[in-house]
């Protein structure tokens, strides 16, 4: 465990589960820099101290941890961490995810099923157990869950992902219900294709296909996911609850052909780009 600033005082406190990279990093930098001071957890210990060095570079405190959000006294430690720093907890986002690679179901390990399984919807589950209260404490609070379209909408070859995302919007929904009168609001974000660090190493064709699949025509980025689950968390949103916000260009609201053919007429080839 580290802890990266000492101080008590804050407005607002938020916590991050899965806060070293990408939009868990992202997240964290956009509650510090709307005033919260911030918890962050992952398992990577070095790269969260880079975020955590980063806020507190621009002005921002934080304390971090190296966790596993599988493991039930790890997720009591994160949100003690957080609480016994700075007094209180408002905010918290379950964003940290594992699963097996992309493959047919009947190809899928059951030991990496299992961690997709663990990670994703255990890890959600412990981090809700142990926020609640704390939240409960405080006079209330906002919990955002991380899902995915393929939570909602089933993709190819991720047996895991799918279920595990799945597995979440329900858990976001019976919390919202658990606490809706309780001063504890419980929401789910489902991105489609964002420029996280996988998508980056995947590299520029990878990145182009992406893009075509949304019918805004590219692909998301970490900030855009960041600022919907920071409006989740503010007053703004205070008659929201138990709801799945999409952040995927239009991807759930149906399918957008690139060309649509007219009845009863013939409809001309689509000419292939031509080389550079």
């Amino acid at each position: 465990m580290m802890s990266t600033n000492h101080g008590t005082a804050a407005l607002k406190v938020a916590l991050v589960a899965g806060a070293s990279r990408g939009i868990g990093a992202d997240t964290a930098k956009a509650f510090a820099a709307a005033g919260y001071a911030v918890a962050l957890g992952a398992r990577d210990s070095r790269a969260l101290r880079d975020v955590a060095g980063e806020i507190e570079g621009a002005g921002g405190r934080a304390v971090a941890a190296a966790i596993d959000v599988g493991d039930d006294d790890s997720m009591r430690s994160f949100v003690a961490l957080a609480v016994d720093a700075f007094g209180r907890l408002d905010a918290a986002f379950n964003n940290a995810a594992d699963g097996p690679m992309p493959a047919p179901l009947a190809e899928i390990d059951p030991d990496e099923f299992d961690v997709g399984i663990r990670t994703n919807v255990r890890g959600t589950f412990l981090g809700m157990r142990h926020q609640i209260p704390a939240m409960l404490d405080s006079g209330g609070g906002a919990i955002v869950n991380m899902a995915s379209v393929a939570g909602v909408r089933a993709m190819t070859n991720l047996a895991a992902y799918v279920a595990a995302k799945a597995a979440i919007i329900g858990l976001t929904e019976v919390a919202a219900l658990d606490y809706a009168d309780g001063g504890i609001r419980v929401n789910v974000v489902a991105p489609g294709p964002i420029l996280t660090h996988h998508l980056q190493r995947a590299g520029a064709e990878a990145q182009r296909l992406a893009g075509q699949s949304v019918p805004m025509g590219r692909i998301g980025t970490t900030r855009e996911v960041a600022d919907v689950v920071l409006w989740l968390c503010s007053e703004q949103s205070s008659f929201v609850t138990g709801a799945t916000v999409p952040i995927d260009g239009g991807q759930l609201a149906g399918n957008k052909p690139p060309q649509m053919y007219r009845q009863g007429e013939g409809m001309a080839p689509t000419r292939a780009p031509t080389a550079t």
